[in-house]
Parts: C-alpha cells; structure tokens; sequence
C-alpha cells in the first residue's frame, strides 16, 4: 500500500488530478503487492521443495516459517515432518497431532496421517494407531496388513481369515505384511501346496527373489537349497534332461520339474511341450495341467496356432476344464484370447465361463461371451450380455450398443455451470492449491491435490469444476472430473479439443482424421503440453526423440533440432506426419497404425495372422496389456470425437474394420528397405 506521506505529496503537487490519481494508485497497489508476494512465495516453495530433496533440514525449517499462512504453507512444514518419519527418535506426535488438526481434511494430512501410521505400525504402538486408522481415507496394502497386525495383537481370530486373500495376492511383501504371512503359516492357515502355489505365481511374474524366501514356509526337509533352486530357474532344460527317471517321486522334485518347465515355456513354449510330453505320468494330473496351461498362456502371448492345443492338454490332464484358482486370471484371459485368433467361438464360450466371477464381469468379456452366445444362436442370451454394457462410454460398450443395432449417443449437454457454481469451484482450497502446484510445475502433488478436492461431489460441482481446470488450461484435470459425473454429462469436456487452430491444419496436412488424432493426443499425454514420458517422449503427440528426428528429416523440416519437439506446432506437424506414416506403411488401417505408434511398426505388423482379423479380435488378441488398452481407447476416442465434431458418430466396428492377413503388400512412403522407427 502507498505510505500516506507519498498520498499527501501526490495531493500536494497535483490538485486537480489527486482523487483519480489516488483511486488509480490504491486500485493497482495491491495487485501490485499481491503479485510481488506471490512471486516471493513461489521461490521460497521451490528452495524448500529443493531443500527438502537434498535434506537440507535447516534451511527447509526457515522457510516453512516464512511460508506460515501461505496458499501452500502446509507444503513445507508437511515436508519437514514427513522426514522427521524417517528418523524415529524425532518423531515428535504432538507436532503431527498439530498439522493434522491445522490442516484437517486436506490431502496433506491424510498423506501424513498414512505415513505416521506405517511409522507405528512399524514400532507396535497399537493404540495409537488404532485411534488414527480409522480416520485414513486413502489407505495401501502395507497400511491393510498393519492393521491386521493390530488386530492379531487384540486377539482377533478373525483376522487370519481375512488375511487368507493376501497369499497369492501380496506376491512382493511390505515390511508390514511379513508378520501377517508368518502368523498365517505359524496358525495352519496355510500348508505346502499353498506354499507351492504362492512360489508358482512369483516365478510367473518374475518376482525370484520372493519366491525364494516363501521357500522358508515349506516344512523342514522339504526345502530345495538355494543353489538348486537357482539351477532350475537359470538352467531349466539341463536340469530337467539330467533329472534320472522315478527322480520326481517327491512332491519337491516335481514341484522344481514344474517351475523348470515353466521358465522353458517362458521362452519357448514349444520346447516346453516336448519336455512335458516326455515326463507324461511322472507329473500329477494337477501339476501336468498346471504346466500344460502355462506353456498354452506362453504360446498365446506369441500368438502361436498351438496355443489351443496346449490348453487342452491341460483340461485332458484334469479330467475337467481349466479353472482358478489352479492357474492365473493372465492364463485363462489369454486362452480367450487365443481362442478367438482361432474364430472357435465354442472354445471361446468355454473359457469365459470358466472363469471366475469378478474376472468373467469384466466388459471385455461380458462383450465376447456375448459374441460367442450369439455366433451359437443364442440371441436373447446375447442380447441381455450386450445389454449390460449398453450406454457405457467404453470400446466394448461401443460394440455392445453396436450389436444390439444402435450408434452411440453422446448424452445431452448438461446445463453449463453458473458463476456461482465456478465461483464455489474456484474458492475450492484444494482446486486453488492444485492450480497454484501446476503454474509452478509441481505436477504431481497438482494433481493428487486435484483429485483429492473432487471426492464427494456433485455433478454440478465436478462440472464446474472442470470448466475451471479447462479455463486454466488444466486440461488432464477437466477430463478427470467431467468423467466423474453421474447423472449430468458434458462431453465436450470429457473430450476435450484444444489447441484446434493448429490440430486442424496439421491433420489437415497430413491427411489424417482430425477425430483419431485427438483421441490419439487424449491418450498419449491428456493435452499436457510439457508431458515427458518415463522414456523420454515428449510434447502432445508423445514423440521419442529419433522418431521424431527421423520423421523430421523424413518431411524435410530443415530447420529441426531437438529442443523443438514440444513446440506445439512442430509436435503436432511431427506427430501427424508419423501417423501417416505409418498408416501408409500398415494397410492404411487405423488400428494398426494406432498399435504401431504405441508399440512400434515391426510389432504392430508381427501381430497379424495368416487369416484375415476382425479389428475388434486383433485389438483384443494385442500381446502388451499397456498396447492392448492403449489401441481400444484411442479407436473409442475417435468415435466420439467424431460425434462431437460432426454431430454423427462414426461405426466402430467399421473404423476397425478387418486387418489383413501378414505378408501382405503394404502400402507405403517408405524408401526400399527402409524401417519406420
């Protein structure tokens, strides 16, 4: 504010002009002031985000006192005592105790809370945690085993029996859930073939190093040493060879036989069926099946054509069809998979239904086994899966609506927010804080901050309050709470299309669909500009740096270098101009043109098969999960942007079209011999 002997000379110099010379300087003084603080604040924030990250406990001490009452001020003061955490003996819980009551309901004091809970969990000081648990809203596993510790030290019988899940579920355990393993084998809660089961899904998922120490659960005597154990695992097929016959008279010897087996499918399924061919009956029936349905899952991921085959080995060994918990949901989801690469639609209504209840729920295959019901003759079983899934704004709901014989339907707009209601976003604490979070570029606590404020709201509040995470070009966060709404929709802000004035001319360029290169761009990095992926891509259309070299050169953009690629122009004239390229190069096919930008061309070309495809079982048959979700979502994208900006949604079914059968001639751009990266 101006100092009154500066107004008094301003009104002694300039009579005439004062009043509007003083109103000016009293309106503009402390936006002026505002602005400098602010700026002030920002830097003490990042040196003490900094301070923090380096241990600095000092200096992060001073500046959270300056920062005291500031819009982020718990920030610095949180980071001291999160460290404090780490440090047991300066722990001080009158100091948590007093930022848990100061900032109350905010995502800092959870985040905390959570961390002093492990801190005594970790300690036993039972009734203090007790006392604080309950009031976590955002818990973790190690969190759930530290209560159930709890509750084992009250006497709780029960709690055993809840910890069961744990057991092929926890396969890398906390710290807090040790205890909880170790009393379930202590109690008989568990015996060796659970131990043996447990041991089966670690090496499946490549957890050795776990699957060792389960191990110490087996019963004295029944323990393969150390050295055995990493002979089976690093050299399967030599141990097996040399195994002399009657060798797997006991159940350690088969229980090896069946994880060497296991590791040879890992590489070479076909090798694998050689080997279990020879062992015949020297396994169990449940330990050929086991074994059997491995190397078919193995094969399935390689969309090998004796996937099948090897699955049926495996019902063959059990007398009965593959089920759980005998073998993982991966397994049974892959012989779905593999069957529908096969076009045997009986096989593929066997699977599904063999599956377990909470895994045969899932869309996809509520979808498929719908397929399937329908490709039998079974119309009004059909009719009544697809039905499940009908209006749902996801890939299989898309195709579920599209069975049944309708398009999709964009819902109606909902009643744009009023300004009282982005007012009341606005003043939001935990919106201001995320906002403030991203203009400094501390994406992630933005973010979390950001999703904390959106529990429990309305759907009036959660469209208001993307509208203002839109206005502030916080588009990620508007997508996020426009898709949390209920009853009231809007989906141009699910869907959003910024940066329109430079989309349009590069699509346009490229002769690309505008609608597929946004649900590309929704995908890749939700409109964040600055995106960079833990790869290295960058920039809205997520580009890797020799990509998109390669793609400049390939257009002749002479002027190119590297730090360029997040420039929002040469993204997206890079980006396009990739996605024609690759398009041009795989059938002009959307789907793998989309495959190939996630997964790269050799992989998205290697994933045909000898037979024409229906796009929807290509996309579904993908081997990587991350490129499987990746295609459906991008594809989905596309049809509703599509009825967004043409008022008519496209058919999905007809953008997926058919994928030719491999070893075809592609069309393509490209030089002879020439490889898109």
């Amino acid at each position: 504010m101006p100092s009154r002997r500066l107004l008094r000379r301003a009104t002694r110099f300039a009579p005439l002009v004062a009043a509007a010379r003083l109103s000016f300087v009293l309106a503009l003084a402390p936006l002026t002031c505002n602005t400098a603080l602010a700026q002030s604040d920002d830097d003490r924030l990042l040196a003490a985000k900094d301070a923090a990250r380096l241990g600095d406990r000092a200096k992060l001490t001073a500046l959270a006192s300056d920062l005291q009452g500031s819009e982020l001020g718990a920030y610095p003061t949180y980071w001291l005592l999160s460290a404090t955490l780490k440090r047991p003996g300066d722990v001080d819980d009158n100091a948590i105790r007093a930022f848990l009551t100061r900032e109350d309901g905010t995502y800092l004091a959870d985040k905390l809370r959570g961390e002093w809970l492990k801190q005594l969990g970790r300690y036993g000081r039972w009734s203090v945690f007790d006392a604080e648990y309950p009031k976590l809203v955002q818990g973790d596993p190690e969190l759930n085993c530290y209560a159930l510790q709890s509750r084992l030290a009250r006497g709780d019988a029960a709690a055993l029996d809840d910890a069961r899940a744990l057991w092929l579920t926890q396969l890398e355990v906390p710290e807090g859930c040790q205890p909880v393993l170790n009393a379930l084998v202590a109690q008989g809660k568990v015996g060796t073939t659970d131990v043996w089961a447990r041991v089966r899904r670690q090496v499946e998922t490549g957890k050795q190093g776990a699957a060792r120490a389960t191990l110490q659960y087996l019963p004295e005597g029944q323990t393969p040493s150390a050295k055995l154990f990493d002979l089976v695992l690093d050299k399967p097929l030599p141990y097996l060879i040399k195994q002399p016959a009657g060798s797997l008279d006991g159940r350690t010897s088969r229980e090896l036989a069946v994880l060497a087996l296991a590791r040879i499918a890992k590489n070479d399924p076909a090798m694998a069926a050689e080997q279990l061919d020879r062992l015949g009956a020297r396994l169990t029936p449940e330990d050929r099946a086991y074994a059997w349905a491995y190397a078919g899952w193995q094969a399935a991921f390689r969309l090998m054509p004796e996937a099948l085959g090897y699955y049926r080995k495996a019902d063959a060994a059990l007398g009965k069809p593959l089920a759980a918990p005998l073998v993982s949901d991966d397994a049974l989801a892959f012989r779905t998979r593999a069957a529908l690469r096969a076009q045997d639609w009986g096989e593929v209504l066997r699977s599904i239904e063999a599956m377990a209840p909470a895994q045969a729920a899932q869309p996809e295959w509520v979808y498929w086994l719908g397929r399937a019901k329908k490709a039998g003759g079974q119309l009004e079983a059909a009719n009544a899966l697809f039905a499940r899934l009908s209006g749902q704004p996801h890939f299989y709901g898309t195709l579920a609506d599209e069975e049944m014989g309708r398009s999709i339907t964009v819902p109606p707009k909902a009643r744009p927010a009023s300004p009282e209601e982005l007012a009341k976003a606005g003043a939001n604490p935990a919106f201001r804080r995320a906002l403030a979070l991203n203009r400094l570029g501390l994406r992630t606590e933005a973010v979390r901050e950001w999703n904390w404020g959106t529990r429990g709201l309305s759907d009036r509040d959660l469209l208001a309050a993307a509208e203002v995470a839109r206005r502030a070009e916080f588009y990620d966060r508007a997508i996020y709470s426009a898709e949390k709404t209920r009853g009231e929709h809007d989906f141009s802000l699910r869907y959003l299309a910024p940066y329109a004035d430079q989309v349009r001319p590069a699509a346009r360029s490229a002769q690309v669909d505008e609608a597929w290169v946004y649900g590309l761009m929704r995908q890749e990095s939700r409109f964040v500009t600055g995106a960079r992926s833990s790869v290295g891509a960058s920039g809205l259309m997520q580009l890797m740096p020799a990509t998109a070299r390669w793609v400049a050169k390939k257009i002749g953009l002479a002027d190119y270098h590297p730090g360029r690629v997040t420039d929002t122009e040469v993204n997206l004239m890079l980006g396009t101009s990739y996605l024609r390229l690759v398009k041009e190069s795989l059938d002009n096919h959307p789907v793998l043109a989309s495959a190939a930008y996630n997964a790269g061309p050799g992989r998205a070309r290697k994933w045909k098969d000898v037979k024409p495809l229906e796009g929807a079982v290509y996309a579904e048959t993908i081997p990587f999960s991350e490129t499987r979700d990746y295609v459906k979502k991008v594809m989905n994208n596309a049809v509703y942007y599509g009825a967004l900006f043409d008022g008519t949604p496209p058919s999905l079914k007809r953008l997926l079209g058919t994928v030719a059968p491999r070893g075809g001639a592609d069309a393509s751009l490209l030089e002879k011999g020439e490889e898109l990266p």
